[in-house]
């Protein structure tokens, strides 16, 4: 039996096939060349042909440089933290591809001066969210809370409700957050109950500000109290407020939600904000609020840190400008029409694959609007099939649901309906 090894193609001679020579000018050699050393073992052991080696290399290498998927979101999760949160609308992934090259993020073309970093982002911002004197943008909603702390509060105390006390997610926590730029916590109330005269009891010449957190990705029912925001004003102290998901005015269908625009008017002297969950937009950090405060806080020296780039101004720029990114557009889906999308997808997999058309219930995720269902639709297919559409061609997410896998339309635009389709049919080995 001849040695498979002596018949093995040099690496060379496999990098100068012309499509291989395509790719690497399109992946990067680096990872082409990898991908030929792996084949080429694969060649000397007998598992390749060295006459398909080539061939291999090419099936075998991604379609990006990067290891990133994307994946059909399924689960009835708006929201989904470790789906990248919100997705993009196509005005800001094509804002995005402006941004990536060489552009005026800091120039006033007109002058040819330094302009102000990112001003068409601050401004649609500013626009959107009328009630704040001064905005400003940092790279998540942690940063802008721990740059209003390092700044107001650094060596003194936060006057907190215990009840607010909460962890974000990854075991990061809010007190910690604050105890690490350098303030001191003074918690107030209890669990379940706090007053405004707790508060009032609190504040002496040492507290920096009141912080009011919104238990975005939990609820406290039964015998409850908390203080709103226009009685916390009366304080003689700042107050700052996070209300957590990035929700600027009110929606019909989160009415409990707080919103900036509330928080503002009811005489908030901050307000913090994540910009990629109910926003809709890219990871960032808002800050909302009275003129010298925000103001104050963008010429911070650790403001540099916290800087956002131009990928992140643009698409938060198209998002606010632009039309309805997804997350809004699931909120107000109609489940008429999901229940029609999923009964016409269960007819598609029939007869091959056995399918049923169901209602559902979503919800919002990434710590906003806890306890608030989404009317939605789902198409329930055999739950062993999770694992194969997971690492498919088109991985999808669904929800394993009383023996079932519930693959939700809520967040599956309506254009991925036939990609569905197939990633279905590919993981129950249907034709």
């Amino acid at each position: 039996m001849p040695d498979p090894r002596r018949a093995t193609p040099r690496t060379d001679t496999v990098l100068a096939d012309p499509a291989l020579t395509a790719a690497a000018g399109r992946l990067g050699p680096a990872l082409v060349r990898d991908v030929v050393h792996d084949v080429l073992a694969a060649c000397r052991t007998g598992l390749v042909e060295p006459g398909d080696v080539a061939g291999v290399v090419l099936a075998s290498l991604p379609a990006t440089p990067t290891t990133l998927r994307p994946v059909l979101n399924a689960t009835g999760v708006l929201v989904h933290t470790n789906l990248g949160r919100a997705p993009l609308s196509p005005a800001a992934v094509e804002a995005l591809a402006v941004a990536a090259g060489t552009s005026d993020v800091e120039l006033d073309l007109s002058s040819g001066r330094r302009g102000r970093r990112g001003r068409g982002a601050l401004d649609a911002l500013a626009r959107a969210v009328p009630d704040a004197g001064a905005v400003h943008v940092v790279n998540n909603g942690a940063a802008a809370l721990a740059l209003v702390t390092l700044a107001l509060a650094a060596g003194r105390r936060v006057v907190v409700a215990r009840g607010e006390l909460v962890e974000i997610g990854d075991g990061f926590r809010i007190p910690e957050l604050l105890e690490s730029v350098g303030a001191r916590l003074r918690e107030v109330g209890t669990t379940n109950r706090v007053r405004l005269e707790d508060y009032a009891e609190a504040v002496d010449d040492d507290v920096a500000f009141v912080l009011k957190v919104h238990p975005s990705n939990f609820r406290v029912t039964g015998f409850t109290s908390a203080v709103p925001v226009e009685q916390l004003a009366t304080l003689p102290v700042p107050v700052v407020v996070d209300i957590g998901s990035g929700l600027l005015a009110p929606h019909p269908r989160l009415p409990e939600e707080p919103t900036a625009a509330a928080a503002l008017r009811a005489g908030a002297t901050v307000v913090t904000a994540s910009g990629d969950k109910l926003l809709g937009g890219p990871q960032c950090g808002l800050l909302l609020g009275e003129t010298g405060v925000v103001e104050g806080l963008r010429r911070h020296p650790f403001a540099r840190a916290l800087r956002v780039d131009k990928l992140t101004l643009a698409a938060l720029e198209a998002t606010l400008r632009g039309p309805l990114p997804p997350v809004r557009a699931a909120l107000e889906a109609d489940a008429a029409e999901l229940l029609r999308r999923a009964r016409a997808l269960a007819a598609a997999l029939a007869p091959d694959v056995p399918a049923e058309a169901v209602e559902s219930v979503g919800a919002v995720g990434g710590g906003g609007a806890p306890g608030v269902e989404l009317p939605s639709a789902a198409v329930a297919v055999d739950e062993r099939w999770a694992l194969p559409l997971r690492t498919g061609a088109t991985p999808v997410l669904g929800r394993a649901h009383r023996g079932r896998l519930l693959l939700d339309l809520l967040a599956v635009p309506a254009d991925q309906d036939e990609a569905l389709v197939r990633a279905v049919r590919a993981a129950a080995g249907a034709p």
